[in-house]
């Protein structure tokens, strides 16, 4: 049966290693050996573990910035005004255009996929 000490150590190792750190560091950080940190990864549940907290991780980011997006979208709109040089306001108006013309195609690609699963009953466990 796992120890308390065990558990911690795995969770710790988890982090290190969803954000990024290499097996030797992510080993260190956690308190295990390296070969410990390979054996960990050579596991199908613990590699599973790791992909959610990515995952996880990249959702919370993703969050993050779709929540500043608005704020964004107003400055490069305010950039975009007549006090402003005109390099400046060439280069808010191109990141406008850029981001929304990216922005859109996302959302299409996201309805496209969405119908497509749904006519092939498949549900995506990522959307709520």
């Amino acid at each position: 049966m796992p120890t308390r000490g065990r558990k911690d150590a795995d969770e710790a190792l988890l982090m290190a290693l969803a954000c990024g750190a290499n097996v030797e560091n992510a080993a260190r950080q956690a308190g295990v050996s390296r070969r410990t940190a390979q054996r960990r990864l050579a596991d199908p549940g613990f590699c599973r573990r790791l992909s959610e907290a990515r995952a996880d991780m990249v959702r919370r980011a993703s969050g993050m910035l779709t929540a500043a997006a608005l704020e964004s979208v107003k400055t490069l709109l305010t950039l975009q005004g007549p006090p402003n040089p005109p390099a400046v306001r060439l280069g808010a108006a191109r990141s406008v255009l850029e981001i929304g013309i990216k922005l859109r195609e996302a959302a299409d690609l996201e309805a496209r996929l969405s119908a497509l699963e749904q006519q092939l009953g498949v549900a995506d466990p990522g959307r709520t």
